[in-house]
């Protein structure tokens, strides 16, 4: 996928009159892309909108109308954005109740190294953003890239092909199988990276 450019984002008056139509927009997107894994984990692949969306609630929220503070958040958000034969996912630790949650994290060091993607025979190892776990705990949030040779999309698109995403950490291991509309929704992704 190509980058987010300044030339696409909204000034904050035209985003406000958006807004409600894009937020329904990017709600279908991540709904086709958010895969929960077992009680505490959830995954959310990202594209073009979802970066996009990220950018311009962030510079509704802080208010940001200067063209180099905007440039910063487009460089912040195209991180996300996958690029060729990749895919892109935001990972969250959620535990509603904040003791469980301390409990937990520090069960879940290097939880971010443990998630594969499975397409037919090929298993491909999320890479996670480096700095998220300590030794003493990880982060609730973290970023992972998933890098899809041709071959392994084939499977991903084959219906007769098995997609699952998995988490084999030894204080969390879990598998999900994807449904058809994520399988096409990730496909499409690729296709169009």
């Amino acid at each position: 996928m190509q980058p987010i450019t300044r030339a696409e984002v909204r000034s904050l008056e035209e985003y406000e009159l958006a807004r409600a139509d894009f937020r329904e927009h990017v709600r279908g997107v991540k709904a086709l892309r958010r895969i929960e894994v077992g009680d505490a984990i959830s995954l959310t692949f990202e594209n073009r909108d979802t970066a996009l969306f990220q950018i311009q609630e962030m510079l509704r929220t802080e208010r940001i109308f200067e063209a180099h503070r905007i440039q910063e958040e487009i460089d912040i958000y195209n991180e996300l954005v996958p690029g060729s034969n990749e895919l892109v996912a935001t990972m969250f630790i959620e535990l509603a109740d904040m003791n469980e949650l301390r409990r937990r994290l520090p069960e879940l060091v290097n939880v971010e190294h443990a998630v594969w993607l499975d397409f037919g025979s090929y298993q491909i190892q999320g890479q996670g953003e480096e700095g998220r776990s300590t030794d003493e705990k990880t982060s609730a949030v973290h970023y992972l890239r998933f890098a899809v040779e041709p071959a392994a999309a084939a499977a991903l698109r084959d219906p007769s092909q098995p997609a699952r995403l998995r988490i084999d950490h030894p204080h969390y291991r879990c598998a999900v199988d994807l449904d058809r509309a994520t399988r096409q929704a990730l496909a499409a992704d690729l296709a169009t990276a």
